[in-house]
C-alpha cells in the first residue's frame, strides 16, 4: 500500500509541476505538510543538497523520500512515479506538436504556462529564503520574522551574491580583476565555500 502511495503522490507532482526543478518545491511542501513523510527544514536540506550533486531537486527528493518510507524498493518506485507523467506527456506533445505547432490555441496555452511557471519558482524561492535565513515557526513567522532573522545567514547570502555579482555595484567594483575572477569561478565553489562556512558558523555555536 505504502509503494502505491509513493507512486501516487510523486506522479502528481511530476504531472502537475510545470518548469521541472524549482517549481516542484511547492508541490513538495504540501506532500510534507500532508504526508509526514519529511519536514519543510529537511526539504530545505535536500534543495542543498541537489544544488551540489547531481540530478533535478524533485528526482533526488523522490528518491530520498522514497528510501526513508519504504527502503530501496520504495526509492525505486517514488522515482518512478514522478518520472512517469513526463516521460508520457513528452512522447505525446513530441507527436502532435509537429501538427499543432501553429495552432493559435496551442500557442496560448504556452502563453499562460510561462507566467505559471514563472510564479511557481518564485513561491519556491521564498519559501526556501525563510527555510534558510529566518528561525521561526510557520504560524509565527509573521509576527516575528523581524525578531527571527538568522542574520549569519543574511549575511552570507549578502557575501555570495555580491561575489556572483559585482557590476551590479558599480563600475569601480564590477572592474576590479580579482572580482571579476571570482565571479567567473564555477557555482560548486560558492557552494562548497558556503558549506565550510556553514560547519565553521556550527562549530563557533
Amino acid at each position: 500500500m505504502i509503494y502505491l502511495r509513493l507512486f501516487y503522490e510523486f506522479a502528481k507532482v511530476g504531472l502537475f509541476a510545470v518548469g521541472g526543478g524549482l517549481a516542484t518545491v511547492p508541490f513538495l511542501q504540501d506532500m510534507a505538510k500532508h504526508t509526514g513523510w519529511f519536514t519543510t527544514h529537511q526539504l530545505a536540506d535536500m534543495i542543498a543538497v541537489s544544488e551540489c550533486t547531481p540530478g533535478p531537486i524533485g528526482v533526488n527528493m523522490a528518491t530520498y523520500t522514497g528510501y526513508t518510507v519504504g527502503g530501496p524498493v520504495g526509492s525505486a518506485v517514488a522515482t518512478l512515479g514522478l518520472i512517469f507523467p513526463s516521460i508520457v506527456v513528452i512522447l505525446i506533445v513530441a507527436r502532435i506538436l509537429k501538427a499543432f505547432r501553429d495552432n493559435k490555441y496551442v500557442e496560448w496555452a504556452f502563453y499562460g504556462l510561462r507566467p505559471a511557471s514563472t510564479g511557481l519558482i518564485a513561491a519556491a524561492c521564498l519559501g526556501v529564503a525563510k527555510i534558510a535565513l529566518f528561525d521561526t515557526g510557520e504560524q509565527a513567522f509573521l509576527a516575528n520574522a523581524l525578531a527571527n532573522i538568522r542574520w549569519n545567514a543574511v549575511i552570507l547570502a549578502l557575501i555570495l551574491w555580491f561575489f556572483m555579482n559585482p557590476g551590479m555595484f558599480g563600475k569601480k567594483i564590477g572592474g576590479n580583476k580579482v572580482l571579476k575572477k571570482i565571479s567567473g569561478l564555477h557555482p560548486i565553489f560558492f557552494l562548497a565555500a558556503a558549506a565550510i562556512v556553514g560547519i565553521v558558523f556550527r562549530f563557533a555555536g
